[in-house]
């Protein structure tokens, strides 16, 4: 029976696609889906190689729709985080993946850029920087390390993915339906990536209605996958998404979006029915599924001695967290995390709402963004004219007093702030490490601030609550976001036991290391760097320097990192 997906009130710009365009694309993909069992890696680099070609030349009218639908003016730095969050990520991931095939081929598996090291009983594997030249220049001093399951050895680091992707091990055709985020123009693409490229499944791309005027272009620049049968991209509302999902030929589902959208499909559509499923754990689908689910995100504050340029920076570190996007970001902070008694907290609060009112109010371009806003805050401050909302910043809000706060993840530009009672950091950070994993919604990113005191005298304690928080992106002095554009972190939720409870979703996408089973990444960085990260949302040059990094990923070139560096010394 068909599942009825749902969605909210959206303006789509793109025609439903027919029952024929579908049946035509599943036709298609079939056969893709068979070639695809047998591709040679060489034949899948060729592919990756066509596909950077294709995402370079079409990515300034990829933008300019992007930021014209968002209603972002040609004046505003936030074009930048289009280009970044759009063809950029796309590019590096392309980037990396090219890098692995050759890896395979060359090497029989990926090359990681520092050996995998244990810690207690879990595997660590150092992820990023990357072996390339451009990483450790560009991103310095960003580190990110992903944490593998319990059972994840040296010799079964990567499991059977690269005897899938390689041909060695024997594998049937397969059809995933990708349905896409509305948010982010890189997700819908970088998840079919994830899923045609690196899992060798033939993808059926549902566009969201809320970006479908994207559609176009990625048929354009992912035109060699298009002519290889390999993917296929369509449109429609909620009721195609359900109809799809039914389609007998799709074997495989994934989806970013909502929990709400996930259950219905899994679930069944009805609360009732639901329910009476959960209990009997008898879901309506019995297809694979994974899933990017949303988050509550929270960002603890450790409380301690901070420098004021440390402080000030953490500052603009929290507010590109919630202003990037216009905060419809599923890794944008929802929750901070502080201290009662620390002396600095005051300050801190006061210095991000200070830089808050220094960025311009965004359209809030997704839909329901503005009931979601006066249920989030009792208020409905949308601007009629402008069509924009204010940043928001609640303080001393409890489970208490504003229950939704916690449990459900507004989308909206609204942060609320919690504190804690504690004695000390440790005790602080025990108990928001707790709070965090008992209290918030969601597992899929986590951001902290720590004092250079307690990394460098208690190490093992913040090992520790690290181990214990259970979020599959974590960030230390480093916004979590920003693991999602790096590409060779897996990105996801923490793997879920109970899919009657999925949280953030399960299974990761990205992971152009091919890791198999990662439990976590832990990215971590100073308390300051410089130059300034251009995804601030106060950098003076970001869209200049954006532009530049696409140039570098469209043909990589040692000379193209001094024009790159030249922007980025000036932001």
């Amino acid at each position: 029976m068909p599942i009825a997906v749902p969605s909210g009130p959206v303006s789509s710009r793109h025609a439903g696609s027919s029952t024929d365009e579908i049946g035509e694309a599943l036709e298609a993909l079939g056969r893709g889906s068979t070639g695809l069992t047998t591709m040679t890696v060489a034949r899948r680099r060729q592919l990756v190689e066509q596909c950077v070609a294709g995402v370079a030349q079409h990515a300034r009218e990829w933008v300019e729709l992007s930021c014209e639908a968002k209603g972002i003016p040609t004046s505003s730095h936030a074009r930048a985080e289009e280009v970044m969050a759009g063809p950029l990520v796309v590019l590096r991931h392309l980037h990396l993946i090219r890098q692995t095939l050759v890896d395979v081929e060359q090497w029989g598996h990926p090359r990681l850029p520092v050996a995998a090291y244990r810690t207690g009983n879990q595997l660590r594997v150092p992820v990023f920087p990357t072996a390339n030249l451009y990483d450790s220049l560009i991103f310095r001093p960003i580190r990110a390390v992903t944490w593998m399951q319990s059972g994840v050895e040296p010799d079964n680091l990567f499991g059977g993915n690269v005897q899938r992707l390689s041909g060695a091990a024997k594998i049937s055709p397969r059809i995933n339906l990708v349905l896409g985020a509305g948010n982010v123009s890189s997700i819908p693409i970088t998840d079919a990536l994830t899923k045609l490229i690196q899992e060798s499944q033939s993808v059926l791309l549902k566009m969201n209605p809320v970006n479908d005027y994207l559609g176009p272009i990625f048929e354009n620049a992912l035109a060699p996958l298009m002519a290889e049968d390999t993917l296929r991209i369509v449109y429609g509302d909620g009721a195609v998404g359900g109809q799809l999902v039914a389609q007998p030929a799709v074997t495989d589902i994934h989806i970013t979006g909502s929990d709400k959208t996930h259950d219905a499909i899994v679930w069944g559509r009805d609360s009732d029915e639901q329910s009476r499923r959960k209990i009997a754990n008898e879901p309506l689908l019995t297809k694979p599924i994974t899933s990017e689910l949303g988050n509550v995100s929270p960002w603890i504050v450790v409380p301690g001695q901070y420098t004021r340029r440390q402080l000030y920076f953490q500052a603009e570190n929290i507010v590109a967290s919630i202003a990037n996007n216009a905060s419809f970001n599923c890794v944008a902070t929802k929750m901070l995390i502080t201290c009662r008694d620390w002396p600095r907290r005051e300050a801190l609060l006061d210095q991000i709402e200070s830089i808050l009112s220094t960025i311009p109010a965004r359209a809030a371009f997704y839909p329901g963004a503005g009931e979601r806003f006066a249920r989030f805050t009792n208020s409905a401050l949308i601007d009629g004219d402008t069509g924009t909302l204010p940043w928001s910043l609640l303080r001393d809000v409890t489970p208490a007093g504003m229950p939704h706060l916690f449990a459900e993840e507004s989308f909206t530009c609204v942060c609320g702030e919690t504190a804690l009672n504690a004695s000390n950091e440790c005790e602080f950070l025990d108990r928001a490490v707790d709070f965090a994993n008992e209290r918030l919604w969601g597992t899929l990113s986590a951001g902290m601030t720590v004092t250079s005191s307690l990394q460098n005298s208690q190490s093992a304690e913040l090992d520790e609550a690290i181990s214990k928080l259970r979020y599959g992106t974590i960030g230390v002095n480093q916004w979590p976001g920003v693991a999602f554009a790096l590409m060779s972190t897996p990105w996801g939720g923490f793997p879920s036991k109970d899919p009657r409870d999925v949280q953030s979703g399960a299974g990761t996408v990205h992971n152009t290391y091919l890791l198999d089973r990662p439990e976590k990444t832990v990215l971590s960085s100073p308390l300051t760097i410089s130059p300034k990260p251009m995804w601030f949302s106060t950098h003076r040059r970001p869209e200049a320097l954006a532009w530049r990094m696409v140039e570098l990923y469209s043909k990589p070139a040692a000379w193209k990192i001094v024009p790159v560096i030249a922007n980025a010394l000036r932001g």
